[in-house]
């Protein structure tokens, strides 16, 4: 089953926290085994891949259950229920979520404290309002992250797909050095800066001598140009003439499944790149793309007020 939301896991934090003081490992082992949750379902990583999701979730059900006065810290990474939170469960709640905690003055007051106080005051509403449905704010920053990224990423194809052919090869020889071919040296790779050079487009020498080389096919198309495996095969044959036994092939739309196929049958390597994923390492190695902004994301350290 899927992991549930940080909201439908506040009532069973709860209550495991009110059989008395529990480290937040085992609470979360408990609360995964009343869930039915599965290795895999434990394992679901946040986009960040920094955290699990579960975890995650069951981190900020403590911390709104916290805030509304229902569990306290025992000790660094100890929790257990407090007699406020105690007393609603003798109440047999079959849901505990944001909007039966708003009834709780301690709770509604800490989600409604916001930027237009005294200046430096923390902006607890958004980020609370933003925790409003059904995920976390981790998850709420990667979704958008993802977002922002995808646009940045359909952008830069178009640029690309405008480019004339030539500066269209120079770009992915830009991005196969930055990517650290040719040791992320410039001198060390080149593109032809003329058409095709007996079926290649591009070199990058390995090594000074020349000893490693691998050479490039950058095809410039539209996305619904595909790439076949006849143009695949033409050029896994030209690196024949080249005495190579390395290729790269990029195009900015997509290879048929023969295509795929072909390569992982022959001798050579040939490395195929489409579209998604030239635009995927032009963001991850900075080519064609600069940082707008940058955020940190903190949390408290319990170790600041230990004794």
């Amino acid at each position: 089953m899927a992991v549930p939301d940080f909201q439908t896991l506040m009532l069973p934090v709860l209550r495991e926290t009110a059989k008395g003081p529990i480290a937040a490992p085992e609470l979360r082992r408990r609360v995964a085994e009343g869930a039915k949750l599965t290795e895999d379902d434990l394992a679901e990583l946040l986009p960040s891949g920094r955290q699990t999701k579960f975890a995650n979730r069951v981190a900020w059900s403590n911390v709104h259950l916290q805030r509304a006065g229902l569990i306290g810290v025992v000790r660094r990474g100890v929790y257990e229920a407090t007699p406020a939170g105690k007393d609603l469960l003798a109440k047999a709640p079959e849901r505990i979520d944001m909007k039966l905690l708003d009834g709780i003055p301690a709770y509604s007051e800490w989600r409604t404290q916001s930027a237009g106080g005294p200046e430096g005051e923390p902006a607890i509403a958004a980020v609370v309002s933003a925790a409003a449905g059904a995920v976390t704010p981790e998850e709420q920053i990667d979704r958008s992250y993802r977002e922002l990224r995808g646009a940045v990423e359909a952008g830069l194809l178009v640029r690309l797909r405008a480019l004339d052919p030539m500066q269209f090869e120079q770009v992915v020889i830009d991005l196969l050095v930055a990517m650290g071919y040719g040791g992320g040296r410039e001198e060390m790779a080149r593109a032809f800066k003329r058409s095709a050079d007996n079926g290649v487009d591009g070199v990058v020498r390995e090594d000074k001598l020349g000893l490693d080389i691998v050479y490039m096919q950058a095809k410039r198309y539209a996305a619904d140009n595909v790439v076949d495996v006849s143009a695949v095969r033409d050029f896994a044959g030209s690196l024949d003439y080249h005495r190579a036994t390395k290729g790269v092939f990029v195009t900015t739309s997509r290879f048929t499944a023969k295509a795929t196929e072909y390569v992982e049958r022959i001798s050579k390597r040939v490395v195929l790149i489409d579209g998604a994923g030239l635009a995927r390492h032009m963001v991850d190695h900075r080519v064609g793309v600069r940082i707008k902004d940058s955020y940190e994301v903190f949390e408290l350290d319990e170790d600041a007020f230990s004794e």
